[in-house]
């Protein structure tokens, strides 16, 4: 099929969800085109886990050894430790496991590095930055996008992938609703030199206890460390990857917890901090032409850090769909939400059922909890994650 024989598709929205699927098309043969608010693209919300999963689907699109340039290849994760003292309640060695089992390593890496890497795999000419969408809309079953700058756009497929606050997912599944969840995110980077030596290593580590938990991994080539917390969420707290709070904060929610890791939230630079809602998976992420991708289909709790990585599933999900049924573009969002809606509804609620486990309060649930974590595999246990492939499932 040649590009100019290829339905015109519009993707709303230029972060990793974005990018990934204007890749993924490009490798099935078919153009397309991004439109981003933003004036350049840049990635904020610092640190992401790339597991074996999302791995194998960046060697595939040709851009994990730019990917890897800047990533950190994990060698110990999910080392859970123990709030007051840091006992470690279990260790996994990533270095042979990811490979025995999946084939490809885990890595930790800063968002703006993954978005980078895709990046390259996209024209500059299908990339339109500072295009602020003001409405979709559909004329019967096609969409139409209305732009602040008075273009409009009629594409023959559209697919949002406008992040979390989707004005795509309104068009298409109307209004849904958000719960407070409780729950407060923390976020900031600590310059590897400030860093305590524990951090610097290839690990990702989480701190669990009552009502919180912390992890942090190295990223960045390794001159940073990133840090993510989790604490009960207060008044002020809203969902935004921009607000801010202060380290006296952090420290504050994290006192009296082992000496060394006060250390690391003391030299962190500024954090960012919002507030986590709970969403139900949606029922549907079709209308006519249209269909949803990333946060904007399932936004979920980042407990198993598959966010970017379900993402990235959905863009080459969505690109073989299409790529089967290149004259039936309707009929290819149909199968593909069939193929990635149950996924990663499962994902959305076993990351749910993350956020108690982890906060429990010292006592008999708590030290059942541990002993379970001492006893698990993680890494095989979670092969549902990790062995998936959208060639495999399609077929």
């Amino acid at each position: 099929m040649s590009t100019a024989d290829g339905p015109k598709i519009a993707i709303l929205g230029g972060g990793i969800g974005g990018l990934a699927t204007a890749a993924f098309l490009r490798d099935q043969g078919f153009e397309s085109e991004v439109y981003e608010q933003a004036a350049a693209l840049t990635e904020v919300g610092a640190g992401l886990v790339i597991a074996p999963n999302a791995a194998r689907l960046l060697r595939r699109l040709g851009v994990l050894d730019r990917f890897v340039e800047r990533a950190v290849r994990m060698e110990i994760g999910w080392e859970f430790r123990r709030w007051e003292n840091g006992a470690v309640l279990s260790a996994e060695n990533l270095e042979e496991g990811c490979i025995r089992l999946y084939g490809e390593h885990t890595y930790a890496a800063h968002r703006a590095d993954l978005l980078d890497a895709l990046r390259s795999a996209v024209p500059v000419r299908s990339i339109h930055l500072g295009k602020r969408c003001v409405a979709v809309e559909f004329e019967d079953d096609r969409a139409v996008l209305r732009f602040e700058d008075g273009e409009t756009v009629r594409p023959d497929v559209l697919i949002g992938a406008d992040g979390v606050h989707s004005r795509v997912r309104g068009a298409v599944v109307g209004p849904t609703h958000a719960r407070e969840s409780g729950i407060c995110a923390y976020r900031a980077l600590v310059p590897a030199e400030k860093a305590p030596e524990f951090a610097r290593r290839r690990a990702q580590t989480l701190w669990i206890g009552p009502d919180h938990h912390l992890v942090h991994y190295p990223v960045s080539g390794e001159e940073y460390v990133n840090l993510v917390a989790f604490a009960p969420a207060g008044v002020d707290s809203v969902e935004s990857w921009t607000a801010t709070a202060t380290v006296r904060e952090l420290l504050d929610e994290f006192a009296g917890w082992d000496p060394r890791l006060v250390e690391l939230i003391r030299a962190a630079e500024t954090p960012g901090r919002w507030a986590l809602l709970d969403r139900e998976p949606l029922d549907r992420w079709n209308r006519g032409n249209a269909t949803l991708l990333g946060d904007a289909a399932h936004p979920m709790f980042p407990f198993f850090a598959q966010g970017a990585a379900q993402a990235i599933e959905d863009a080459a999900a969505l690109a073989l769909c299409l790529g089967a049924a290149p004259d039936a573009p309707v009929r290819a969002l149909g199968r593909y939400e069939e193929l990635r809606r149950p996924r990663t509804a499962r994902l959305q609620e076993v990351s749910h059922g993350r956020s108690h486990v982890n906060h429990l309060p010292d006592g008999p649930e708590q030290r059942a909890r541990d002993r379970a974590y001492a006893e698990s595999d993680p890494l095989r246990t979670n092969g549902w994650i990790y062995a998936y492939d959208p060639e495999v499932a399609l077929s």
